[in-house]
């Protein structure tokens, strides 16, 4: 192993912000590598699809509750509590505001919001790490890595000893209380109490900058070194040259305004509407919406987390599949073009098969609540099992 830095090489104990270290492995390693990779991919291949299966039913379950839901809701006046609409799903819009300034006692800050975002950060070394590897003659490979060490804002400290080369990128320091949602102890919007997991939902924060009053205001243990700079609190000497371990905290905070609650009318508040479905509903949004558009954005919310679930699966799958199939990439490796051509073949026959085994599992899913659509993806995956199969025959002369 050899260190270099700006196109020199050290030893390993010079303490730079940036070195590369070259390291090699033989072929046989690699076969043993990528025979332990098998295990890998047995285990994900199942559990891909065991995502894909859950995704579908989540997806079900969820628009037919959304569709239950739109159904049954009734849209009431905020300022008077219609006793006959408890239990039920209520579509309300009003004016939410807090009966007493929401505060952080841990900062000592107060202000008339309906509630309050603390974000903490502190200044740490990081390690950047690159790596570019290289297929020698024989089956060995070359992996160059470049480690850089540069100081920056974190929102949690980082274990410097975990370090690649520790040297003088040594962290200190801690938060100072961390991270905090809190909400104001009281919200009402019209003469609804609003809950306190829906008040942690309420609209898009925005900054609070923080002033030498509020400087006076913090306990006596945090006054000592403690600074106002561009709006946020700054813990340490000197504000315009950080040093490792300073700390800043900032805050943001949602005001009172006009709110959109769907839920179910639990006396004089609101609680979770369980649906004969399965799901049950809860949501809040900024301005005056109707019952009607909330629903809307929920299914279209819906639709793009069920994608996003349903990518993720099959990326997952075809990685299984390289990984189970990287053996042969390996050995044929001893020639650096044969091993990249069968590597390129194994990848794509694995993502193939992802993504005909994919739509089978979509397609059998949905068979059952939406036939027509369930048989036209099974289609599709008929398909595409036939082009892998063609793609596999033609790829066994080459092998």
């Amino acid at each position: 192993m050899r260190l270099r830095f700006n196109g020199r090489d050290y030893p390993p104990d010079i303490m730079a912000d940036s070195y590369t270290e070259v390291t090699t492995k033989s072929w046989f390693g690699r076969i043993g590598e990528s025979i332990k990779g098998i295990l890998f991919g047995i285990i994900v291949i199942p559990l891909s699809i065991a995502l894909l299966w859950w995704n579908e039913g989540r997806a079900v379950t969820t628009a037919n509750s959304l569709k239950e839901g739109a159904a049954a809701v009734a849209s009431v006046a905020a300022d008077k509590i219609d006793a006959a609409n408890d239990k039920k799903l209520v579509h309300v819009t009003g004016d939410a505001k807090a009966a007493v300034p929401v505060a952080d006692p841990d900062f000592g800050i107060s202000v008339p919001a309906l509630r309050l975002v603390r974000s903490e950060e502190i200044y740490q070394w990081v390690e950047n790490k690159k790596s570019e590897t290289k297929q020698k003659v024989g089956g060995g490979e070359e992996t160059t890595t470049t480690y850089t060490y540069t100081k920056k804002w974190t929102d949690k400290p980082v274990n410097s000893a975990e370090f690649k080369q520790q040297g003088n990128h040594v962290n200190e320091g801690s938060l100072i209380a961390g991270d905090a949602n809190i909400s104001a102890d009281k919200v009402t919007l019209g003469a609804f109490l609003v809950p306190v997991d829906l008040v942690k939902r309420m609209g898009s924060p925005e900054k609070h900058p923080v002033t030498e009053t509020d400087l006076a205001k913090l306990p006596a243990d945090l006054k000592p070194g403690a600074h106002v700079q561009t709006g946020v609190f700054y813990f340490g000497v000197k504000p315009d040259a950080p040093q490792i371990g300073d700390v800043r905290v900032s805050f943001e905070i949602v005001k009172p305004g006009t709110f959109s609650i769907l839920a179910a009318q639990v006396g004089e508040t609101f609680g979770p509407y369980q649906t004969k479905a399965g799901d049950a509903l809860s949501m809040i949004t900024s301005g005056a919406v109707s019952a009607e558009t909330m629903f809307k954005n929920a299914a279209s919310a819906n639709k793009i987390i069920t994608w996003l679930a349903r990518l993720g699966g099959f990326l997952f799958m075809a990685f299984g599949f390289m990984a189970v199939m990287r053996p042969l990439s390996v050995l044929g490796s001893v020639v650096p073009l044969i091993g990249s051509i069968i590597g390129m073949g194994t990848g794509l026959i694995s993502f193939m098969l992802a993504a005909t085994i994919s739509l089978v599992v979509i397609a059998i899913a949905w068979i059952v609540v939406r036939p027509l659509l369930g048989i036209t993806v099974l289609v599709l995956a008929v398909g595409a099992l036939v082009c892998t199969r063609k793609l596999a025959a033609a790829g066994r002369p080459a092998a």
